[in-house]
């Protein structure tokens, strides 16, 4: 018998900007802090059910599984063992959905599942030698292979916007929007401070779209994409306790009701999170009409507008305290953080009833996850 997945106790790390706040501290340094908190917060309420895996995303970092080296560390014991998901940007996401998945299937009853980056500690990349070439270094590797377009994902939002007359006023705009209203957010509750750092580092309070519009394309020179309605490069973990609604019994909880992850251009991989979007409603048996907040990475200000057009959402209900354009983008963390802020939100009193997280991933990809404040 299939069991309702829970998401309880979710904490994550300030963060940082990449090569300031947490430079020095690696992705294990960054996770298992948290998986400490977390683990602790379900002592002290009563859960103290054996963890049955550490699942964590992370895009960039060593090798080696971090979300195991990371458990060690945060002290939950030789027996929990750890497992590395990587899905690019949506890595923090999918690590909650294989979590869930498998608590819904009755296999695990308990894992900690989210997502850490260091993009400040990320090992330099080569490709091998060949005959009279030296060894290449290179910063990512392909979101597809060749006979696909792979165009970086600041050049592909601008080329989404033009597409889709997304206007340089209109994303200067929304990212106005997104830093006033994070600077106006005491996130204090859900984060665990970490090397003395216990804010988020990018907030720019004042950030006006007359302060915005001054700053150049950041991707080419008839480009809109600009270093203030984009994202920063970003260091930070976030984790979350994955159970059953059964065992959850008295906490404080979001029921996961479903996910979905989809295949979509990769020449317009902003428009990811669209197809996952639909599929996750059409599975749950919802529309977007009953979404009372949707949190979505805010890679890029053309991206949320772009999948906020394509699929008729009311503005309003989107990131409604702010994002990844004020916060940061930790890659293989920043699904995960989207959880943790849809549990803070939706956990208020006057919280909503229904809320969904989706991120675009490089190469074409969207993952979205629907839950539900439980009553």
């Amino acid at each position: 018998m299939s069991a309702v997945p829970v998401l309880v106790a979710a904490r994550r790390t300030p963060i940082g900007t990449a090569g300031h706040a947490f430079a020095g501290l690696t992705v294990t340094d960054l996770a298992a802090p948290v998986l400490r908190a977390v683990a602790g917060e379900l002592r002290a309420a009563g859960l103290d059910d054996e963890i049955d895996d550490v699942v964590l995303g992370n895009c960039l970092g060593p090798g080696g599984d971090p979300a195991r080296v990371a458990a060690l560390r945060a002290g939950l014991g030789t027996q929990v063992p750890g497992v590395t998901v990587d899905r690019q940007c949506g890595s923090g996401l999918d690590a909650v959905m294989q979590a869930a998945l498998r608590v819904r299937s009755g296999a695990d009853g308990l894992i900690l599942a989210g997502g850490a980056e260091s993009a400040s500690t990320a090992p330099w990349r080569f490709w091998p030698p060949e005959p009279e070439r030296e060894p290449v270094r290179y910063t990512r590797a392909p979101f597809a292979p060749e006979g696909f377009p792979d165009p970086d994902m600041g050049v592909a939002a601008d080329d989404l916007a033009r597409r889709r007359g997304i206007g340089r006023e209109r994303q200067d705009a929304y990212a106005a929007r997104s830093h006033a209203r994070a600077a106006a957010t005491d996130f204090g509750a859900e984060l665990v401070p970490v090397a003395g750092v216990s804010r988020d580092q990018r907030i720019r309070p004042g950030m006006t779209a007359q302060r915005l519009s001054r700053l150049r394309p950041s991707f080419g020179a008839d480009g809109t994409a600009t270093a203030g309605n984009s994202c920063g490069i970003s260091d930070g973990a976030a984790v979350l306790a994955v159970t059953s609604e059964t065992r959850a019994a008295g906490l404080p909880a979001l029921r996961i009701l479903g996910s979905a992850v989809s295949g979509s251009d990769p020449a317009l991989p902003g428009l990811g999170p669209v197809p996952a979007i639909r599929k996750v409603l059409r599975r749950t048996g919802h529309s977007v009409a009953d979404l009372g907040i949707v949190e979505i990475t805010e890679a890029f200000a053309s991206v949320v507008l772009a999948v906020s057009d394509e699929l008729g959402l009311d503005e309003g209900v989107l990131c409604p305290e702010g994002g990844a354009i004020a916060m940061g983008h930790p890659w293989g963390a920043s699904g995960a953080v989207l959880l943790v802020r849809l549990v803070s939100q939706m956990l208020r009193p006057d919280g909503p009833a229904l809320g969904l997280a989706a991120c675009a991933i490089g190469g074409g990809q969207g993952i979205a996850v629907l839950v539900e404040r439980r009553q």
